[in-house]
């Protein structure tokens, strides 16, 4: 069964004339069906990693939909297996996993099979390896390679190829189907000892069915399958002979039938199936003989189809298609548009979107909370156009500069869903991704998978300060999958953490209502713990602002209330539990006056409401007493490496923070100050939520560092 000259072309006669039916999805593809059959019964000899290609258009994603459907143990009992060619049919297994690429990262596709496995590996090194280690090998199913990645101009097929699908290909425990691009296709299996690898390429004579393509075009014309009845689909003789001259014509190309079918039965009139001429040889020539039989100039065709070429995601809203037709063309196309739908209907696919979770979305969104997508049929459709344009960054340009356009007073948050989430994409393309990436507003609104995947594109050097930020925040973004505002709240800290005030502070100006304003943040590791307090100021005392040597910080401008009177208010502070010979830090004595090492603790002391350390004798900083903690508005809560707040009277969540790494220390002063600890260094954010009515109180201070050995006496309240 391993042996390629035994599944020829020749096999799809055998089986015809053997008396078995045509699979009833693929309709033919004989012997590639039984070499995948071989593959998942792990015959003798059979490869473990399968490699399927072709041209696009070949039919590689019907074949692997309709082995799929052999392989899953409830959708076969609807397959009459027993008309088939017994050779064809894999046995009944459990079916294989099948992680989808369309739209996903590698990093994303690689965690689909952790999860389907229920790995236990917290880091993508880890699992392959776990894989390794099973006892039972595994079976995985990846197709549609070429769809990979939410932005087309990221180049993540190459990516999956790279970092996940050689991986799995060179771990003996793993039996692999993939649907490559062909110019991907040799550098997966060239990986590999021969023997266990088998290219299956579509277009490959050995791998021809030309028999199945007259299959296909002959049931595309078949009245009983949905065709008009016309006279060149009524006859039958008529049929067989169109259907074997369109397959003669395409060459293999299952797309190029396809869209010659389709485009002959929405517009039959002055078609003779008798004249060769008339039938494509290509995708471009059908797209080109469709225009020229309604008499129309098929550049017009082309450009109309231009914006879907470049369209990212499900597709472009159909609301958005007539301006950048406009834009590619260089001129006003709505007549054109509006006399042109029978023109590109056999071409283009409408997709109804179900309405948006989020409420940015509501004013775009129908009645029904839906809208119309258009997408073409095929990307073969796509590429075909794409390479027609006599300059596509320009025509990419031109796209990006429309849809920019199209934002309302450059107001994101009234933008439509897709130039949000997909303008970085088209600006990728054309080459201007690094312009766009200054507005700190479409950094928050924009779909936070497609922005990542288009700014890794771009190199590092090519980068600014902004989108250095964000591209250090996005795997925080990502994981969290938080909505908009939530969003904007974990960069406003990242901005303030990386210097970048400014942009946090234009945050604050728009349309988000944020949890919190970032005060400060310093770099600083090996901080243990935190807590706030205040230091008396009698005199000003021991009380002095400064910055510690080789720590810089950063903060947003946040003042404190002045004094009432006079009379010297007690400056907020926050203290740090740092590794002995931090610089400036002082070292308190243990309660029994020892402050040798190991005897008592290293703290740090820091202004609470502004950026800058505080040259004070941490002995003399006063924690808030019970009382006070108890009557402060907020509570909060923490994990691992996530934080809550909420009010004490309502018992709701006002703010949640989430860290890209472990928290070491945190603390809530009664005022609402937030301050957190991690391995990078320590943020404090004001929360910014209305505090609930409560009766004023002035709690008595108690002095000094509290004794506890899990955290110096110096954690805040988890209560």
């Amino acid at each position: 069964m391993g042996d390629e000259e035994a599944m020829s072309a020749s096999d799809e006669g055998n089986a015809a004339a053997a008396g078995y039916a045509p699979h009833p999805f693929v309709g033919g593809r004989t012997a590639a069906l039984r070499a995948l059959a071989a593959w998942r019964m792990r015959w003798p000899g059979a490869p473990r990693v399968v490699v399927l290609t072709g041209n696009p258009g070949s039919g590689r994603s019907r074949l692997v939909t309709g082995f799929l459907m052999m392989c899953d143990p409830g959708y076969r009992k609807q397959l009459p297996l027993d008309d088939l060619d017994p050779a064809t049919v894999p046995p009944d297994l459990p079916a294989p996993a099948v992680p989808s690429p369309s739209g996903r990262t590698a990093a994303q596709v690689l965690w689909l099979i952790a999860d389907h496995f229920g790995l236990s590996a917290v880091r993508s090194d880890d699992i392959c390896p776990e894989l390794a280690a099973r006892e039972e090998p595994v079976t995985i199913v990846v197709p549609d390679v070429d769809r990979a990645g939410p932005v087309r101009a990221a180049n993540e097929p190459a990516r999956l190829v790279r970092e996940v699908l050689k991986p799995l290909a060179a771990t003996e425990t793993v039996q692999l189907l993939a649907d490559v691009p062909r110019e991907l296709a040799a550098e997966l299996a060239e990986a590999l000892p021969p023997g266990q690898v088998q290219i299956i390429d579509l277009d490959a004579p050995e791998w021809a069915d030309p028999e199945g393509l007259v299959l296909h075009a002959t049931t595309a014309l078949d009245p009983d399958a949905g065709a008009p009845e016309l006279p060149f689909t009524t006859d039958p003789a008529v049929r067989r002979t169109l259907a074997e001259d369109l397959a003669r014509r395409a060459d293999g190309s299952r797309l190029t039938v396809q869209l010659a079918v389709q485009s002959l039965l929405m517009q039959p009139e002055g078609f003779d199936p008798a004249d060769g001429a008339l039938l494509p040889g290509s995708v471009g020539e059908a797209l080109d003989l469709h225009a020229r039989r309604l008499g129309a100039d098929p550049q017009t065709l082309r450009l109309l189809l231009a914006p879907l070429a470049f369209a990212e995601g499900e597709g472009l809203p159909v609301q958005l298609w007539g301006a950048l037709a406009n834009a590619v063309a260089g001129r006003d196309m709505s007549q054109d548009l509006a006399d042109g739908m029978l023109l590109a209907a056999p071409f283009i696919q409408p997709v109804e979107q179900a309405g948006e979770a989020d409420d940015e979305a509501e004013d775009e969104a129908g009645a029904d909370g839906g809208r119309t997508l258009l997408r073409l049929q095929h990307p073969g459709i796509a590429e075909e156009i794409r390479s027609g344009l006599p300059d596509v960054r320009d025509a990419q340009t031109k796209i990006a500069m429309a849809l920019l356009e199209a934002v309302p007073q450059q107001n994101w948050s009234k933008a439509d869903p897709y130039i949000r989430d997909h303008l970085a994409a088209h600006t990728l393309d054309a080459g201007l991704l690094p312009q766009l990436l200054t507005d700190p507003g479409l950094f928050a609104h924009a779909d936070p998978v497609t922005m990542r995947a288009a700014i890794e594109a771009v190199p590092l050097e090519q980068l600014g300060a902004p989108a250095r930020t964000y591209l250090r925040t996005a795997p925080l973004l990502t994981r969290s999958q938080a909505p908009a505002g939530m969003r904007a709240a974990f960069l406003e800290t990242a901005f303030v953490e990386d210097g970048l005030a400014p942009y946090a502070e234009a945050l604050h100006t728009l349309d988000f209502a944020l949890p919190w304003r970032t005060l400060w943040s310093v770099p600083l590791a090996g901080v243990r713990a935190v807590t706030t307090g205040s230091l008396p100021q009698e005199g000003g005392e021991g009380a002095t602002a400064e910055t510690a040597p080789g720590a810089d910080g950063a903060g947003a401008g946040g003042e404190g209330p002045a004094p009432a009177s006079g009379e010297a208010a007690p400056r907020p502070v926050a203290a740090f539990v740092v590794p002995e010979g931090t610089p400036g830090a002082r070292t308190v004595p243990g309660p029994d006056g020892d402050s040798s090492e190991g005897g008592g603790s290293t703290l740090l002391l820091h202004d609470l409401l502004r950026p800058g350390y505080v040259d004070a004798d941490p002995a003399q900083v006063q924690l808030p007493s019970e009382e006070a903690k108890a009557a402060a508005p907020f509570g909060f809560s923490r994990g691992a490496d996530y934080l809550r707040v909420w009010d004490r009277a309502g018992q709701e969540v006002v703010a949640a923070l989430l860290s890209d790494a472990p928290l070491t220390g945190a603390d809530l002063s009664p005022d609402g100050v937030l301050v957190v600890a991690t391995a990078r260094g320590v943020t404090a954010r004001q929360i910014l939520a209305a505090a609930p009515a409560v009766t004023p109180t002035v709690p008595a201070q108690r002095t000094g560092p509290a004794d506890s050995d899990a955290s110096d006496g110096l954690e805040g309240d988890h209560s």
